[in-house]
C-alpha cells in the first residue's frame, strides 16, 4: 500500500515551507488511511475465509447426513422390496393351493352327487327286489299249498293198493306186513313198484322218525360190495348219515345192511341207524314216488 502512495506522488516544483508541511501531513494521513483500509481489507478477508471455512465445514457434515439418510432409505427400499417379493411368492403359492382345493372340492362334490344318485338308484332297485321277493314268496306259498293238495290227492289214490301208507313230498311210504331179511324185504317193495327207502335229507329222516320211529326197519343201504363203503340201492354214495353212537361197527364181521329206528340209540327228534346182519328179520320200509 505504501508503494502505491509513493507512486501517486510526483514532484513538479519545489513547494514552499508551508506547503511542504501540508504535503507531509497529507502524506501521513494518506498513509494512515491506507493502513486502515489495508487492515479493514485484511479483516474482511479473514472473515470471508472464516465464513468460507465454516460454510465448507457445514456443507461436509450435511453431505454426510444426506449420504447416511440415503443409505438407510436404500436399505429400507431393499427390505421392502424383499418383503414384497416374499409376500408375492406366498400369495401366489396360496392362490395355487386355493385353486387346487377348489378343484378337489368340485370333484368331490361331483363324486358325492354321483354316489348319492347311485345310492338312490340302488335303494329303488332294492325296494323293487324286495317287492318282487315278497310277491314271489306269496306265489311260492300258494304253489306249495297247491302241491300239497295234489300230493294228498295222489297219496289218496295210492292208498287204494296198500294200507298204512304215509305221504311226504312226492313219495309215499309204507312198512311191509311181515319181518323178513334185507333181501326179502327189498323184494316185497319192488314187487309193488317201490324200493327200500333212500333217505336224502334230515327233513325226510325226521318224517320217518315221526311216523315209523317205533319200528326197526330195513332201509336201502348196504356195504355188501365193499366193506365200509356204504351205498344206496340205486347205486348212489352215502352223503347224509344218521348212524347211532358207535355205528356202524360190523359186529361179528357180517353186519352189512342198515336199519333205521335203532332201539339202542334214539335221539329226541331223529331215529338213528345201525348195521345188522342182512339175514336178520325186521320189517322193510318201502318208498314209492308218484311223480
Amino acid at each position: 500500500m505504501s508503494q502505491t502512495v509513493y507512486e501517486n506522488f510526483s514532484y513538479t516544483e519545489e513547494p514552499s515551507r508551508g506547503e511542504r508541511v501540508e504535503v507531509v501531513v497529507d502524506i501521513y494521513e494518506s498513509a494512515d488511511t491506507a493502513r486502515n483500509v489495508n487492515a479493514t481489507s485484511e479483516r474482511d478477508d479473514s472473515g470471508t475465509k472464516r465464513k468460507l471455512q465454516t460454510h465448507h465445514t457445514g456443507d461436509t457434515a450435511g453431505s454426510r447426513s444426506y449420504r447416511l439418510a440415503a443409505v438407510c432409505l436404500g436399505l429400507l427400499c431393499v427390505l421392502l422390496l424383499t418383503a414384497i417379493t416374499v409376500l408375492w411368492v406366498k400369495f401366489t403359492n396360496l392362490t395355487a393351493e386355493r385353486d387346487q382345493l377348489k378343484t378337489s372340492y368340485t370333484n368331490l362334490t361331483i363324486q358325492r352327487d354321483q354316489l348319492q344318485t347311485s345310492y338312490t338308484n340302488l335303494t329303488i332297485q332294492r325296494d323293487q327286489l324286495q317287492t318282487s321277493y315278497t310277491n314271489l314268496t306269496k306265489v311260492s306259498e300258494q304253489l306249495q299249498k297247491e302241491r300239497d293238495k295234489l300230493q294228498e290227492r295222489l297219496c289218496g289214490l295210492s292208498k287204494s293198493t296198500e294200507q298204512g301208507q304215509k305221504c311226504f313230498r312226492d313219495s309215499v311210504y309204507y312198512i311191509s306186513t311181515e319181518k323178513k331179511s334185507w333181501s326179502e324185504s327189498r323184494k316185497f317193495c319192488t314187487e309193488r313198484g317201490a324200493e327200500l327207502v333212500i333217505i336224502n335229507s334230515r327233513e325226510e329222516q325226521e318224517f320217518i322218525s315221526k311216523v315209523f320211529g317205533s319200528s326197526e326197519a330195513w332201509i336201502g343201504l348196504t356195504d355188501t360190495e365193499k366193506e365200509g363203503v356204504w351205498k344206496w340201492v340205486n347205486g348212489s354214495a352215502l352223503t347224509t348219515a344218521f348212524w347211532g353212537t358207535g355205528e356202524p361197527n360190523d359186529h361179528g364181521g357180517n353186519e352189512d345192511c342198515a336199519v333205521t329206528g335203532y332201539k339202542g340209540a334214539v335221539s329226541e327228534r331223529v331215529s338213528t341207524w345201525a348195521d345188522y346182519p342182512c339175514d336178520h328179520h325186521v320189517v322193510g320200509l318201502c318208498e314209492k314216488s308218484f311223480i
